[in-house]
């Protein structure tokens, strides 16, 4: 019996590819939140377990700024990880402008994860506030991430004023509901021409593989780990399951038939 030589895997089509956005290359496509755990310490243990290069941090909420006091980088420091600041819990174009100028002036990163919101019960943005607000920092030289809504029109302006990536929610911040509505995310991919990371609503490991089979470039998330019974585990499943979902997209999905379709066909066998 002869062998069979096989060639070797490309590393193209592989759930390692890397992310790149701008001219900055990310080796993970799950990007991780650091709200919501006990201690920084356990922090620090969920994310090295889902294998997040970066990670997101509320300027307003937690110390980052003040260096007389336990500081969340000195557990995630900025030579480990890309930090990306967000301004989580503003709800106006001034304090969002404020908590993300704060935080690039502070020299941490001149990435920023950009939130305006308008409503305190769904959290959804202000979507208008949201474009005025990427559309003054992206002049002042900030790269900029937006939180938006799930609205192809909307993910349209925030290219237009500038914006590298756009983030649009799969369901309502710390819901856990999933991906709600997958035909609204499939037109922004459709209609821009940036990287979609999907950014709030996730609750377990299938929506993560779901999201990245649908072609978003990235998911993340932060209430799906920290609020786990086992946040370590759920770190864990949730790297697996975006690297998965990744290898899926790339892998291409059989078309759906409304009939069967035999796995082995009888043509040319014996009898037939």
């Amino acid at each position: 019996m002869s062998s069979t030589t096989l060639p070797p895997l490309s590393s193209e089509t592989l759930s390692d590819d890397p992310l790149v956005i701008g001219n900055i290359s990310f080796r993970s496509r799950l990007w991780i939140g650091t709200g919501k755990y006990p201690s920084f310490e356990m922090t620090r243990k969920v994310i090295l377990e889902s294998g997040a290069d970066v990670v997101t941090v509320a300027v307003r909420r937690v110390n980052i700024l003040r260096k007389d006091e336990p500081n969340l980088l000195d557990y995630l420091p900025p030579s480990e990880f890309k930090i990306l600041p967000n301004t989580a819990g503003c709800y106006t174009v001034e304090e969002a402008l404020r908590y993300a100028r704060l935080a690039r002036e502070s020299g941490i990163s001149p990435l920023v994860k950009l939130e305006v919101i308008g409503d305190p019960k769904t959290l959804y943005p202000d979507v208008t506030g949201l474009v005025e607000a990427a559309r003054i920092l992206v002049s002042e030289g900030s790269i900029v991430f937006p939180y938006t809504s799930d609205d192809p029109v909307i993910a349209k302006k925030l290219v237009d004023v500038g914006c590298v990536a756009v983030m649009p929610l799969a369901a309502p911040i710390g819901s856990g509901l999933g991906i709600r509505n997958p035909a609204s995310l499939r037109i922004i991919m459709e209609t821009v021409s940036v990287p979609v990371i999907v950014d709030a609503g996730v609750g377990c490991a299938s929506d993560a593989a779901i999201a990245m089979e649908m072609g978003v470039d990235g998911i993340l998330m932060n209430t799906a780990v920290a609020e786990a019974k086992n946040p370590l585990l759920m770190a864990r499943a949730m790297k697996n399951a975006v690297s998965a979902g990744r290898d899926s997209f790339l892998a291409g999905r059989m078309p759906r038939r409304l009939y069967a379709s035999a796995s082995s066909p009888l043509d040319g066998m014996l009898g037939s």
